[in-house]
């Protein structure tokens, strides 16, 4: 990529003479005085390369990374270890530089990555159509929504209150933009209650979510929620951890007609927050109705291998009332890192790092429950992420809990009372393959001594209060 040479002189005159206009500043003068920048802005002098290189290495360590503990803290983003083979692959300039491929054909290499991951996504999923990838699985929930909105046209979303706190938020917003309700079902034993669910779904249902497993890591019973919806218009929309997938029922044998979700699992960095991808299956029956775009195998006039842009949804391709996404550009280098971590890992790898997860999720499970002080919120079965209980007083007992761990180096996970109608002394455990079996009891060590620590301050303040 060429510098930036900024407009000479010249240029400016010559661009100000053709648009007939004598000075910048009559260029702006209909912009109001009060609102101009008069006395440029207030920045210190520059700085020698190497003093800026200190001062951001001095603000990068006031963050704490995934490098810096050891970490249970999950909540849809998960402390995976990524492969140098994707950090080379996704540094090369063919995939790093490009943006949107206007010209797609030219761009075959670009076109054979999306799809690849879409046929890997499609396996995964156990569902015939995978779009190249959207934002992050928040937005991959709402456009599920608009997608049933499109295909039914009712006035009601039903969701579990299992749906991570980010999506259901993300979900209420674009339902307040249509006017469509959102009937939230609650949990029961941790799981989302049967007969409620049931209950919720009728003829004005426009779209089921669920999410599978739940945002407390129990396992649902993903068939039997999408059987409740089969004699309903509604679309039956999913929401799924990747990683589980190797030793859970894929969506598709399950009734899901549409499944989304974080792809961050797979084979892309913490990164403090992103970016990351999400990722979108669907049924034939919602092909049309898809956002983002999708790529297609072909042949050319002298019969080789070749890749198109099969479907486009955005604004500029399609008249608008049919458009079901303006994204410009999806997350298409992240998805790349996505089918290099599943291709990396084999269909058998996946099943046995699943495997793996399920062992060490359940002997963590059963080693931090024994603690004195901590209980189960529920006892469903769980893969790599379950929710405790612990006896401290509120959020502020679970933070300061959280504090006293952090500082011994570990990060014990995520407090539930931190959302709206969370568990106020609920703390989320989550478990990858770096966490070790030592790992776990040094946590299981941290968590006693800190809950006793709370409960032994709060027991002095009781005393001196009285």
């Amino acid at each position: 990529m060429s510098s930036y040479i900024s407009a000479t002189p010249e240029d400016l005159r010559d661009m100000l003479a053709t648009i007939g206009v004598g000075s910048i500043d009559e260029l702006f003068a209909g912009i109001p005085e009060g609102v101009r920048l008069e006395d440029g802005l207030d920045l210190p002098a520059g700085l020698p390369e190497q003093d800026v290189y200190a001062h951001l290495l001095e603000l990068a360590r006031k963050n704490t990374s995934a490098e810096d503990e050891v970490t249970f803290l999950g909540a849809g983003m998960y402390d995976h270890y990524v492969p140098a083979l994707i950090d080379m692959l996704m540094s090369r300039s063919e995939f790093l530089t490009p943006y949107t491929p206007y010209q797609p054909e030219i761009s075959q290499g670009g076109l054979q990555v999306m799809f690849e991951y879409q046929t890997a996504m499609s396996e995964l999923t156990a569902l015939p159509v995978s779009n190249a990838s959207v934002y992050e699985a928040p937005s991959a929930v709402a456009a599920a929504g608009y997608l049933a909105k499109l295909a039914n046209g009712r006035s009601t979303y039903v969701m579990s209150a299992g749906l991570h706190p980010h999506s259901a938020q993300t979900l209420r917003t674009l339902a307040h933009g249509y006017g469509i309700e959102v009937v939230e079902v609650p949990l029961k034993d941790g799981v989302t209650d049967p007969e409620a669910w049931a209950a919720a779904i009728g003829e004005d249902t426009s779209a089921v979510f669920f999410q599978n497993p739940n945002f407390l890591g129990a396992v649902e019973d993903a068939k039997a929620l999408a059987d409740a919806a089969k004699n309903s218009p509604a679309v039956v929309v999913g929401q799924y951890d990747p990683i589980t997938l190797g030793i859970l029922a894929p969506p598709g044998e399950c009734g899901v007609d549409v499944a989304v979700g974080e792809g961050q699992s797979l084979g892309n960095r913490l990164d403090f927050g992103g970016p990351s991808f999400g990722f979108f299956c669907a049924t034939d029956a919602y092909l049309r109705r898809m956002p983002g775009r999708i790529a297609g195998e072909t042949k050319d006039v002298d019969g080789r291998r070749g890749f198109v842009l099969t479907l486009q949804t955005r604004e500029q391709h399609i008249r608008r009332e049919k458009a079901t996404s303006n994204i410009c550009t999806s997350q298409a280098l992240n998805a790349l890192g996505g089918v290099v971590y599943l291709s990396w890992l084999g269909k058998q790898g996946i099943v046995e790092l699943g495997e793996l997860l399920l062992q060490r999720t359940h002997y963590a499970r059963r080693t931090l429950a024994a603690v004195d002080g901590i209980s189960t919120l529920h006892d469903q079965p769980v893969v790599r992420e379950f929710a405790l209980d612990l006896d401290v007083d509120g959020l502020d007992g679970v933070e300061r809990v959280i504090a006293r761990c952090s500082a011994a180096g570990y990060n014990p996970g995520y407090a539930l009372g931190r959302d709206p109608g969370g568990h106020p002394t609920g703390l989320l455990v989550a478990l990858t393959e770096q966490r070790t079996r030592a790992d776990i009891d040094r946590l299981a060590e941290l968590l006693g001594e800190a809950i006793a620590a709370e409960r032994a301050t709060a027991t002095a303040t009781s005393e001196v209060t009285a």
